[in-house]
């Protein structure tokens, strides 16, 4: 398992698939408010003028020397839910990302979101 700590100092290094491919770089870091622990990263991909963020989860991933891969194909991710480079995430859309990569998806008791940016 990844600690939060250590997939924070990962920010602006790349993220690639499960076979290798550049997906793009990574931005931001959620984590599951149930345990606190890191669940999802945002990846910055697009031109320079027209940047998005894609969510992945990161069941699986591993660390590399100069990379963060995910167990997700490239093709799979670039149809994930994203959002501006300047938004956030509505509550609204978080079941809509764990749809996509056929998880499962829990709020909490009181209906609070599941995914917190760090």
């Amino acid at each position: 398992m990844i600690r939060t700590a250590d997939i924070r100092e990962w920010r602006d290094r790349n993220v690639v698939d499960a076979e290798g491919h550049k997906i793009g770089v990574l931005e931001s870091v959620y984590v599951d408010t149930t345990t606190d622990e890191p669940a999802m990263v945002t990846v910055r991909t697009g031109l320079p003028t027209r940047h998005r963020l894609l969510f992945v989860p990161l069941d699986e991933a591993v660390a590399g020397p100069d990379h963060l891969r995910v167990r997700y194909v490239k093709s799979l991710v670039r149809k994930a839910p994203s959002i501006g480079t300047d938004d956030i995430l509505p509550a609204e859309q978080e079941a809509a990302i764990f749809q996509h990569y056929g998880l499962t998806y829990q709020p909490g008791a009181g209906g609070e979101r599941q995914l917190a940016r760090r």
